[in-house]
């Protein structure tokens, strides 16, 4: 075998291991995701900067918290008077909606040789972002490389986010106001276009259609619960008109 073989060979291994499969998690956040999830944390930074929050502990809420939603309740929440204990609760609550995602993303990166503290730290890093490209990503990966791809995917989005978050509360007497609150506002739309694009089935459609007409009409009623009763009205009859049409095409 020639050195070029062997150095080749070498290369080709380290590529595929642990740390190889890491670094290209972390080159695979810097897309278009990732940049509109960065331009979230740019307005989150200027946001905490207008609540009077100092630097570090809005680039630590980042580090911590993990979830944009989540950090502006805690923001509004500390802003309005709730205290240390309601917002904590507060963020708490909001961070329920993460299980799901938590559930579904667990069962496809970890492998017979994951410990218990690998999968809680991959739960950790679970947020829309991390969740959606690491699902579209690492199926097509070995077994063994989909953890250290996760991981890798997952710290560089949370270090972009953290120095977004920075870069933000230092801008923020150049950023207009309506500028910040619209970059919070990328990342959920991001999100809705990429279900959109990926939704597959009848059902899938139908969900996101009653999950835009429904909000914007039970939200008057009950601001408290409008998303959850969104879900469950416009999840129900999704579920329903897909059922619907599976059997019909069994009829047919």
């Amino acid at each position: 075998m020639s050195g070029n073989d062997e150095g080749g060979t070498a290369l080709d291994a380290a590529s595929h291991s642990p740390k190889g499969w890491a670094l290209r998690g972390a080159r695979a956040a810097i897309a278009v995701p990732g940049v509109v999830l960065f331009g979230s944390f740019i307005g989150f930074g200027a946001m905490t900067h207008d609540y009077g929050w100092p630097l570090w502990i809005a680039v630590l809420s980042t580090l911590l918290v993990w979830a944009a939603p989540a950090q502006v309740v805690l923001a509004g929440a500390l802003a309005s008077g709730a205290g240390l204990a309601g917002a904590t609760l507060a963020v708490t609550v909001s961070a329920v909606r993460l299980l799901p995602m938590v559930v579904s993303i667990l069962p496809v990166l970890r492998s017979e040789r994951t410990s218990v503290w690998t999968r809680l730290l991959a739960a950790h890093y679970v947020a829309v972002t991390a969740w959606f490209e690491g699902l579209r990503l690492t199926p097509t990966l070995p077994r063994a490389a989909r953890m250290p791809f996760f991981l890798g995917l997952a710290n560089a989005l949370v270090v972009g986010s953290a120095l977004a978050t920075a870069a933000g509360h230092a801008l923020a007497g150049v950023l207009p106001t309506a500028l910040s609150i619209g970059l919070l506002g990328l990342t959920p739309l991001y999100f809705l276009m990429s279900l959109e694009r990926g939704a597959k089935g009848l059902g899938e459609r139908v969900a996101l259609v009653l999950g835009l007409a429904l909000a914007p009409l039970i939200a008057p009623f009950t601001p408290q619960y409008d998303i959850l009763l969104t879900g469950v009205v416009g999840g129900t009859i999704a579920f329903a008109v897909e059922r619907a049409a599976r059997r019909r095409g069994r009829a047919a």
